[in-house]
């Protein structure tokens, strides 16, 4: 299974496999040629941490290209710890969805 591992501005690996990648398509075929600002979102874009899954985070980034429905993208991804080849706990955060959205600008 192919993953891709990109590291967020805050310094932590995060990886999406194929499998997932796959899975955002499926219900959102649209976003199949933003693959690259998918993951620059997860890279440089901003986060938010949910409320109620402390360990889930909203990664989210303005792309013009998405306009003139959307204006950004969106990437969950979960922190966890898990152990590694060699039996040491290691993180494992990965990217479960995303999608694409118009978020309202700020005046």
């Amino acid at each position: 299974m192919r993953k891709w591992t990109i590291q967020d501005r805050h310094g932590h690996a995060v990886y999406i496999t194929e499998e997932r990648w796959q899975h955002i398509l499926e219900s959102r075929p649209e976003l199949e040629p933003f693959f690259d600002q998918f993951l620059e979102t997860v890279r440089t874009g901003h986060r938010k941490r949910d409320a109620l899954i402390p360990n889930e985070y909203r990664y989210y980034k303005h792309f013009d290209e998405l306009l003139p429905d959307n204006n950004h993208l969106v990437a969950i991804v979960i922190f966890k710890m898990g152990l590694d080849a060699h039996g040491d706990y290691a993180p494992n955060n990965f990217i479960v969805t995303g999608w694409a959205k118009f978020i309202q600008p700020k005046r």
